[in-house]
């Protein structure tokens, strides 16, 4: 009985061992051809896409390692010196088809805005800040995935369906041809066949026009009682041609009476600019001088050279090269006004005239700098004043174009200003304001004459500036633009 019972547990144990090596031979099997499926993906993957392995990526997507490296995340660049962070601006959305250096979103900062291009041509995948969010140096802003092409280029608009061709004659018979064959066509006997026809019926009687009674007299029209107020209605027509009045598309463009208001945050620009303007008011004392200028000399010297100035540079000769060249003549003999005030202790002399040109754009006031004009001539001052003003309107102003200045000159004349009063742009000492031209009656010699003629004024700062200079200075300026030969003797 023993020896059966052993004999059958050593059976029993056999075959669980032979179940359990099947099991392990089955899991085996379905292993190896897992393998075996992933070996040939992996083949084909390295055959398509030049790799050898592939990044498992989450539960859900399985990326190759080209895919990976197709996308990029983009991060904001290094700020300018003294800018910590900025505002976004996003230009672009999820989804749309871009080109490489495209600008995809703006950071504006307190001095500048600062473009983000996209590296490549691709498509934009993700974007990891929202508009108007503050970001930092450095940070992630948006993920590009590259692509072999930017976006398609805009349809050709459809070509006009070409004219309906006119009938040759051969095919269109003209009016006379058709005329003659009418004629013919009733000179022609009638057929035997038609004499015997029977002839047509005659046109019944006329019928006799019906009497209508006479109508009743009209009732006297009703006398309105003058007491009583009569109210007025506009007709259907001028009901129907009344328009419906909607809010505008831009509040800073337009105003259409819908009696709405709209709020929109100030940009960093803005923001900067009015804390330094009243930064300039609270610290300065500021006081401005006034004077006349006659332009004939000026505008009879830019009349003569005109075509020969555009012929040469490709660009037209302005007043504002004339007063930034006369300005720096008169702060060579007036070097205070070119000085500035550091920290309310000590008084700052440069050797060197940087004049700052106030611009209006878009975003605000900006007011790049042109270096050295102590050496420069007006073409030289014109060329760079054409090169900032492009940068201006193409948003590429840098902190580096408004950095420094010594001087500044503002020309309120483009829009027509007859006098004004301008603000100092801190930490500079003065500011020369241009304005209109206009023809007035002067005293010259005794005789009434009609000069061109422009009011410039000169705002400084009286803490380092005392009137005796500042007069001076504005006249100094009325003298060389009057007569600019004075600049060429030295006088």
């Amino acid at each position: 009985m023993f020896r059966l019972t052993s004999l059958t547990t050593r059976q029993l144990s056999r075959k669980v061992l032979f179940m359990r090596m099947q099991a392990i031979h089955g899991q085996e099997g379905k292993t190896s051809a897992l393998f075996l499926q992933c070996s040939k993906l992996i083949s084909a993957s390295a055959v398509t896409n030049n790799l050898g392995f592939l990044a498992i990526r989450g539960k859900k997507h399985i990326y190759t390692l080209a895919e990976r490296w197709q996308r990029q995340t983009v991060n904001v660049p290094p700020f300018p010196e003294s800018v910590t962070e900025g505002d976004v601006k996003i230009s672009a959305n999820v989804g749309d088809q871009v080109s490489i250096d495209q600008v995809i979103m703006e950071i504006e900062t307190d001095k500048t805005a600062v473009p983000v291009p996209a590296p490549c041509n691709g498509i934009i995948r993700e974007l990891l800040v929202k508009d108007g969010d503050t970001v930092k140096s450095g940070q992630p802003v948006f993920v590009i995935e590259q692509t072999a092409s930017g976006p398609a280029p805009a349809p050709k608009p459809a070509a006009s369906p070409a004219p309906a061709t006119h009938a040759t004659p051969a095919q269109a018979p003209s009016k006379p041809a058709v005329a003659a064959a009418s004629k013919a066509q009733a000179a022609k006997p009638t057929p035997r066949a038609q004499i015997g026809a029977t002839p047509p019926a005659p046109p019944p009687p006329p019928k006799a026009p019906v009497p209508t009674p006479p109508k009743a007299p009209a009732p006297p029209p009703a006398v309105a009682d003058p007491t009583i107020p009569k109210a007025t209605l506009p007709s259907p027509e001028v009901i129907t041609q009344l328009n419906v009045k909607i809010p505008p598309a831009e509040y800073s463009r337009q105003i259409t009476g819908t009696r709405t208001e709209q709020r929109v945050k100030m940009n960093r620009i803005r923001q900067r600019i009015a804390w330094r303007l009243k930064e300039a008011q609270n610290t300065a004392a500021m006081l401005t001088t006034f004077n006349e200028i006659d332009m004939s000399a000026a505008v009879e010297f830019r009349k003569q050279n005109l075509d020969a100035f555009v012929k040469k540079y490709g660009i037209k000769l302005g007043f504002v090269s004339i007063f930034c060249k006369a300005a720096a003549y008169a702060l060579q003999e007036q070097p205070v006004i070119n000085a500035v005030i550091d920290n309310t202790k000590e008084i700052v002399y440069r050797d060197y005239i940087d004049v700052s040109i106030a611009m209006a754009t878009p975003k605000g006031l900006m007011v790049p700098v042109i270096r050295n004009v102590e050496c420069k001539n007006f073409a030289e001052i014109e060329i760079d004043i054409a090169a900032l003003a492009d940068k201006a309107r193409r948003n590429l102003m840098s902190v580096e174009d408004m950095a420094g200045g010594t001087f500044t000159v503002s020309n309120g004349g483009v829009y027509g200003s007859l006098l004004s009063t301008p603000i100092i742009n801190p930490p500079q000492s003065a500011i020369l304001g241009m304005h209109g031209i206009f023809d007035r009656p002067i005293a010259v010699k005794g005789q009434v004459v009609i000069r061109p003629m422009m009011y410039v004024a000169l705002s400084y700062d009286h803490r380092l500036v005392d009137g005796r200079e500042a007069v001076m200075f504005l006249r100094k300026i009325k003298s060389v633009v009057e007569d600019p030969k004075l600049m060429l003797a030295g006088l």
